[in-house]
């Protein structure tokens, strides 16, 4: 596993990196034996990392296979181009997987509804079409009848003189367009199912992925969610009708939010997305037991104003507070306080002074303060729903009075 440092990155920060990149290669079925990092300017455009780096990690592997452990691949936390990982697969003859192709594994792994199989699919020829290297000719047996490359479909396909690999790619553009019909007749059904329900405000559980926001669903809405502590647990929009008092409310679980999540990922997840633009409230879920929440929080924020989500009213909810642990300063210790040092009941104060008391502090697993979180997210419905259907809650409060 490899993880790059780059200028002002101090080692803190690169190790909380690489731990996530740990957590992802294990949620994927891997297990993580070895951390390689290095600290450069910019990658290297052809190898990515150093020649000695990589000549390091050769050596590593030689040792463990002369060992008799094998090591299967090299994961690294970016991006890599089609030059860069064949240049460094031709160097450690092994596999060579980045971060991006090892969260399309993930999400690959967790589909489970046709929506989700068929948006993963597509990023994942997105991705690989760059990458194409006369790897591919089994996509053509995938198109059958449907025009994807097979069957009657695939007359005209093969220009004379046209190479393999041009024959590959047209196979995954015809695949990639199939597809894309998919999904817009997915958005349409999905936007038509929308606005059959009703007139309800709309909650939107929004976080990182792996705070909590599945296992707060259930005490919420008195329905099992599945939730487990790994990765993308949720991939399609979870949604459930819930009932604290009248009026009643929508409240969506949605897919989590990444460090460097691809932006093709985003974009084919639109439908399940669309729950968060079209919400009407977001409650964006915090790990507060993690030691950068601070920037997961960056993270969700800078991701919902890329998909047009910014601005809405939101509740800030700092989860996993059973979990939170702080360092006592001793007495003579005369450096500066950080947020490690802090206790949760002096983190909690001064994020309420930030906020202005627009936020939460619970535990979704030991039921504290869900009582409270209940209160507060209901109010805040029944006011937006007042401004949103004033002639519909008119008609319900003459109700309640007859």
């Amino acid at each position: 596993m490899f993880g790059q440092v780059i200028e002002n990155q101090d080692e803190r920060k690169t190790n909380e990196y690489l731990d996530e990149l740990a957590f992802l290669a294990e949620t994927a079925g891997a297990e993580v034996v070895k951390r390689f990092t290095q600290k450069l300017d910019t990658a290297h455009s052809v190898t990515y990392v150093g020649k000695g780096k990589l000549e390091e990690i050769r050596e590593y592997i030689r040792n463990e296979e002369e060992a008799e452990r094998e090591i299967g691949m090299v994961i690294f936390d970016d991006e890599l181009s089609a030059k860069q990982i064949r240049n460094i697969e031709a160097e450690l003859k092994i596999k060579i997987l980045d971060r991006t192709s090892l969260i399309l594994d993930i999400f690959a792994m967790r589909a489970q509804t046709a929506n989700a199989k068929t948006q993963v699919e597509l990023v994942q020829y997105k991705y690989m079409l760059p990458r194409l290297q006369r790897l591919w000719t089994h996509l053509e047996r995938q198109g059958g009848g449907s025009g994807a490359g097979g069957g009657k479909g695939s007359v005209g396909l093969r220009g004379p003189g046209e190479t393999q690999l041009e024959m590959d790619r047209r196979i995954i553009l015809n695949r990639m367009s199939l597809l894309k019909e998919r999904l817009a007749e997915i958005d349409k059904q999905k936007s038509t199912q929308r606005k059959n329900r009703g007139r309800m405000i709309r909650v939107a559980l929004v976080g990182y992925t792996n705070v909590g926001k599945s296992t707060l669903m259930t005490p919420l809405s008195k329905s099992e969610v599945f939730a487990e502590n790994k990765l993308f647990v949720t991939l399609d929009a979870t949604v459930r009708k819930v009932i604290i008092d009248n009026p009643p409310f929508l409240l969506s679980d949605t897919v989590g939010f990444i460090r460097k999540l691809p932006t093709d990922l985003v974009d084919s997840f639109k439908s399940t997305l669309d729950e968060v633009r079209e919400a009407d409230l977001l409650l964006h879920i915090v790990d507060i037991s993690h030691p950068d929440f601070e920037e997961q929080i960056e993270v969700v924020n800078k991701t919902l104003a890329d998909i047009g989500a910014a601005g809405k009213p939101m509740i800030l909810v700092f989860n996993k507070i059973d979990a939170y642990t702080y360092v006592e300063k001793a007495e003579d210790d005369l450096t500066p306080r950080t947020k490690e040092n802090l206790t949760l009941e002096e983190l909690m104060k001064t994020w309420m002074a930030k906020m202005e008391d627009n936020c939460l502090f619970i535990s979704a697993r030991e039921r504290i303060n869900l009582e409270e979180l209940k209160s507060v997210v209901y109010q805040r419905v029944k006011e937006l729903h007042v401004q949103k259907y004033p002639y519909n809650d008119f008609l319900y409060q003459t109700y309640e009075e007859e």
